[in-house]
């Protein structure tokens, strides 16, 4: 009897998957439309002339974001130069060659110069050489947070002790006291993988949190805390506390439209813990949120090839639901089937899809 229970189970799962499955896609971006890491429509510009050795609009889009005080977009665009310069760098040694102390340039040439040491063996003592260029960095433009975000991750690279990190903190949030890159960099200094513990890292992210203007995506925080120690398994259960920030996390999404690029890591980051809590519903709110812009930030720890994770994990959610709607039925947004929200969690027994 138990075993034709499981039996009946497992058909009408399947029937209610084979029903509901491809109305939950339609209302999604197909496969072949998902982007990784798409740049928004200030930096493409920026990005094509740089592959064709053209450093005029990048230069002109840092100045514009330095003028204007744009620091998270700074923050943003200059990682996304510096990655792009990894493998191609042609136009920043263009630029630098026709203006060596452009404080844009600098800062680009320091971030490059800094996740190249990162990948090195000898990680820390790269970095201790890399001080005075940050230094430099800072001094050319002296309003600005992003060379301060700079020096907390190599601060942290380099095992500089608390003293020296909460010094250079302490310049960051001077400059900035909301800016979401200085307060990632405290994030993963405070984390178990380097000088704190998973608790510390929650509380950081919590109180930075409840600290936040509202929009920021600092209240975000808690999130990736929460992602941190989901991904390692590691510490004590602190599985109310994960829920919270996924709430937290899902507040702070519905502030922006969805399909808006600006928030979509975040997004992405949110999905992943969602995922890991077993939340199929909230999950698929959250991808129909993020539309086709897929991050390379959290899906490359979850695998070799984030974008393959991305479409893996949303098709597993969309199967997971579908699972759970009656077989007749209005379903998501109909009136009757799924039900949103905190009823949806079902522990920490979830996966990554």
């Amino acid at each position: 009897m138990v075993r034709t229970m499981s039996l009946l189970r497992a058909l009408i799962g399947t029937a209610r998957t084979v029903r509901h499955a491809p109305r939950l896609a339609a209302a999604m971006p197909p496969d072949d439309d998902v982007l990784l890491d798409a740049p928004d429509e200030r930096l493409a510009p920026a990005l094509v002339a740089a592959a064709l050795a053209d450093p005029g609009p990048a230069a002109e889009l840092l100045a514009t974001t330095r003028d204007a005080a744009e620091w998270e977009n700074r923050d943003r665009y200059v990682a996304r130069l510096a990655t792009f310069a990894y493998s191609r760098e042609d136009w920043l040694v263009r630029w630098l060659t026709a203006a060596p102390r452009d404080p844009d340039a600098l800062l680009v040439k320091a971030e490059l110069a800094v996740r190249r040491a990162w990948q090195s063996p000898a990680r820390a003592e790269r970095l201790r050489e890399l001080g005075p260029l940050i230094d430099a960095a800072a001094e050319a433009s002296p309003r600005d947070p992003v060379p301060w975000r700079l020096a907390l991750d190599h601060a942290r690279g380099t095992h500089a002790a608390h003293t020296a990190f909460e010094s250079l903190w302490e310049q960051a949030v001077r400059r900035s006291p909301h800016h979401y890159g200085c307060h990632v960099a405290a994030l993963k200094y405070l984390s178990a993988q380097w000088y704190g513990s998973h608790r510390e890292c929650l509380d950081f992210a919590e109180q930075a949190a409840e600290d936040a203007l509202p929009g920021s995506l600092i209240q975000a925080l808690p999130v990736r805390a929460a992602f941190a120690q989901l991904l390692t398994g590691s510490g004590p259960p602190q599985e109310e506390r994960f829920d919270e920030a996924a709430d937290r996390g899902i507040e702070l999404s519905r502030e922006y439209p969805a399909g808006d690029p600006w928030p979509a890591e975040v997004r992405n980051l949110l999905v992943c813990v969602l995922v890991r809590r077993g939340r199929w519903p909230d999950a698929l709110e959250e991808f129909r949120r993020i539309g086709p812009y897929a991050t390379s930030f959290p899906w490359a720890f979850v695998g070799t090839d984030p974008l393959r994770r991305f479409l893996d994990a949303r098709e597993g959610v969309r199967t997971e639901v579908a699972r759970t709607m009656p077989l007749r039925g209005a379903g998501p947004g109909g009136g009757r089937g799924v039900a949103y929200g905190r009823a949806g969690r079902r522990g920490p027994g979830g996966h990554y899809a």
